[in-house]
């Protein structure tokens, strides 16, 4: 494995801790193992052995987290993920798990998906990425979102096949309690540090309009006290009044989307303290192309809730969380830190930056004891995990510098490690990885 300094000194920078308004004065960071040692507005003593980087009045600031990311399903189209080799597909996901990590995101929750490898191999220092919070698959109904399977494949034999996603780990497709409970173990055996289930209609799948309401109670109940008794949450897919009300009902402790929520349905979030993860989708430059006109009238109807599902959420103070939510487009996967950029319809950018780093990382906490990352993310303090971005400039003045990663991250630090320095000429390090 490639060698690292035992101790690294940032001198002179000024530091955004992931939940102020302002920076603070010039000052160093020493950085040992995997953890922040110390902060001081004065010279550190006892960092004769660490490495310095000059950050020359630079901000430094915590990794960014995206709360909502598919590790495996970001950059391939679905018609090659349907019918790919796994062993492309993972390959496909390992590369872009690096250019996430290039683009200043040191962790991301997936949100469903084929990841359990992939993060083995992240932490192992085979490959280089982020942190990952897997959910494993997708629960769905039959005929939910997590459905994909072919017309000629319904009926379900109850001797057939699964279908490829779920053969792939994609989708688990569960009806019932029995069902709903045996799929919920079977990623927590896996690794699951929370579970995603399928609440209500979406846009991306075949058969469900955005409006119906997916699973009875007692079986997302179901998923939720499995997830109970392993410690960990329950995170869901819905857009809708009915979808997240029955959701809260059944103890669900984290809503995806939620863009076509009512007044009531956002004091429920609020009162019952249930997180909101939400999205910009918006109908601009960034909208994926979809090739139906079904799906298309899907999306318009969800981009028309954006604006008011934020103002929604301010207005009742709700506890939320940001992610992007990219699919199938690696050209959109490029512009992650752009999205964060547009949270600025509807916040300061000191917000903006506290929802990316420690708002998500208190959301990421909620998986307890199956919390694969144990110890402080999103924040510069003493004795927090040491996942930190040198940024060139001030993103509280310039948020849009996240959006040009290449050229304003001149450090990226995952765990300690030097993923990227590119400081008075140190050049560009990769992470290690193991030969």
């Amino acid at each position: 494995m490639s060698s690292e300094p035992r101790a690294t000194l940032f001198s002179n920078v000024r530091i955004f801790d992931g939940t102020s308004s302002a920076l603070s004065v010039p000052s160093h960071v020493l950085v040992r193992g995997n953890v922040i040692d110390a902060i001081s507005t004065s010279p550190i003593a006892g960092a004769d052995d660490a490495q310095v980087i000059d950050g020359a009045g630079r901000t430094l600031m915590p990794g960014l987290v995206d709360a909502h990311w598919h590790a495996t399903f970001v950059t391939l189209s679905p018609e090659v993920l349907m019918t790919a080799d796994p062993g492309f597909i993972h390959i496909a996901a390992a590369r872009e798990a690096e250019r996430t990590l290039m683009r200043g995101f040191t962790t991301v929750r997936d949100a469903g998906g084929p990841a359990f490898g992939l993060k083995r191999a992240i932490d192992a220092g085979v490959c280089a990425g982020p942190r990952i919070y897997p959910s494993g698959a997708f629960i769905s109904q039959t005929s939910g979102h997590g459905d994909f399977r072919a017309r000629h494949e319904v009926p379900r034999d109850c001797c057939a096949h699964l279908s490829y996603t779920e053969r792939l780990g994609a989708a688990a497709l569960a009806d019932g309690v029995s069902e709903v409970l045996r799929a919920s173990r079977e990623q927590l055996m896996l690794g699951a540090s929370q579970i995603k289930v399928m609440a209500g209609g979406g846009v991306s799948s075949p058969y469900d309009p955005i409006d119906v309401t997916q699973y009875t109670e007692a079986e997302m109940r179901a998923a939720v006290e499995c997830a109970e008794n392993w410690g960990t949450y329950v995170m869901v897919h819905a857009y809708t009044p009915r979808a997240v009300q029955q959701s809260i009902r059944a103890g669900v402790q984290c809503i995806e989307h939620g863009h076509l929520v009512d007044d009531e349905t956002a004091a429920m979030i609020a009162d019952r303290g249930v997180w909101w993860s939400m999205q910009t989708f918006l109908d601009d430059e960034d909208a994926h192309p979809l090739p139906t006109p079904e799906g298309r009238a899907k999306a318009r109807r969800v981009f028309s809730g954006t604006d008011r599902a934020y103002s929604l959420a301010k207005k009742h103070g709700v506890k939320l969380a940001w992610g992007t939510d990219v699919l199938f487009d690696a050209k959109l996967a490029e512009r992650q830190g752009a999205q964060l950029a547009k949270m600025l319809r509807w916040f300061t950018p000191a917000q903006v930056l506290r929802l990316a780093t420690h708002d998500n990382a208190q959301l990421l906490a909620l998986s307890g004891e199956r919390n694969p990352y144990p110890g402080r993310l999103g924040i510069v303090r003493e004795g927090a995990l040491a996942d930190l971005l040198l940024v060139d400039g001030d993103p509280l003045a310039d948020i849009g510098l996240l959006g040009d990663p290449s050229a304003k991250l001149l450090v990226i630090m995952k765990d300690g490690k030097l993923a990227k320095h590119a400081v008075d000429g140190a050049g560009t390090r990769p992470a290690p990885v193991v030969q």
